[in-house]
């Protein structure tokens, strides 16, 4: 079956979600005139709303519950798409990774797609995170406003102005926090204690601790911290998290343990991205390639009036 014949196959319409099976699915030719937007005056017909495609991903999630959640947990994460110079003009070379790639921002909530921005590799990880969480955010209050809101990351979302965005806006969240000296000397009785354990049982021990924290300079405020003092054969494996939820909602133990370490599940959500969803170069620019890989599903899902084609 050719792709056109594939277009209007009311089986795969169905299976991507679409209303309309009448109406055909987006057609490959559309989504390549779509990518390049901007390089040829050929395509200048063509064009798109990014403010009505970031909006379909969240009123997906919002169709999906016939009543409010009782709770939200958003899970911003941040993976290098890795592409060759020779491929993509625009990819920028990051020293942590040692090449070329951009630095995809994703977030999800549960298995659900919330937000997908490309974005170049030479930035900070959370670059971009505040604008987006509170586009998302808006988005859910204006249909469930008591709705709570959770964010759950890694240490590279630990970045102030995030921090400080949810404590004024009704927003909870639990992120990594990277180790440093002052934290290992704010555990050192935890470990000492661990290391005890590990020695006598010989099996990998665990002690957790809670403590107020802040930075010498860039936290405005003191927050909740809690740490993994933990011991193995190979010796010691510190961890550590920051979060606004009280002690008396989560306890230290449960909050890392059941809470924040859940968030490995998303590893999942990612690889699909990877090897299914967004696997390719569209073009060789930037804005080309963000609107046609970093939009999931699009080849199926692409099919409302708010995608803004003219």
């Amino acid at each position: 079956m050719t792709t056109s014949q594939l277009r209007s196959d009311p089986l795969l319409g169905l299976l991507s979600g679409k209303r309309d099976l009448d109406e055909p699915l987006a057609g490959k030719s559309t989504l390549n005139r779509l990518e390049l937007v901007g390089r040829s005056e050929r395509y200048h017909k063509i064009g798109y709303s990014a403010e009505a495609i970031d909006c379909l991903l969240g009123d997906l999630y919002i169709e999906s519950h016939a009543t409010s959640p009782t709770e939200i947990v958003a899970r911003p994460r941040r993976d290098p798409t890795f592409h060759s110079t020779a491929i993509s003009r625009s990819a920028s070379f990051n020293g942590y990774y040692d090449n070329y790639c951009y630095l995809p921002l994703y977030i999800f909530a549960g298995d659900q797609l919330l937000c997908a921005r490309l974005r170049p590799a030479n930035q900070d990880a959370a670059a971009g995170s505040v604008e987006e969480v509170s586009r998302i955010v808006a988005q859910f209050r204006a249909r469930w406003p008591e709705v709570r809101i959770v964010l759950r990351a890694d240490s590279g979302f630990c970045r102030e102005e995030l921090m400080a965005w949810c404590e004024a806006n009704r927003v909870d969240y639990v992120f990594g926090l990277a180790r440093n000296k002052r934290l290992s000397k704010i555990i050192g009785a935890e470990m000492h204690q661990a290391r005890v354990l590990h020695q006598t049982t010989g099996k990998a021990a665990r002690v957790f601790a809670e403590f107020d924290y802040q930075t010498r300079k860039s936290w405005s405020r003191s927050r909740r911290g809690v740490a993994k003092a933990e011991y193995l054969d190979k010796g010691e494996n510190p961890r550590f998290v920051v979060t606004s939820l009280t002690a008396a909602e989560w306890a230290a133990q449960d909050l890392y343990e059941k809470f924040y370490c859940a968030r490995g599940e998303m590893e999942n959500r990612i690889k699909e991205q990877m090897c299914l969803f967004a696997d390719r170069l569209s073009t060789d620019e930037m804005k080309g390639t963000n609107c046609g890989s970093t939009s999931p599903r699009w080849p199926t899902r692409w099919s409302r009036p708010c995608a803004g084609s003219h």
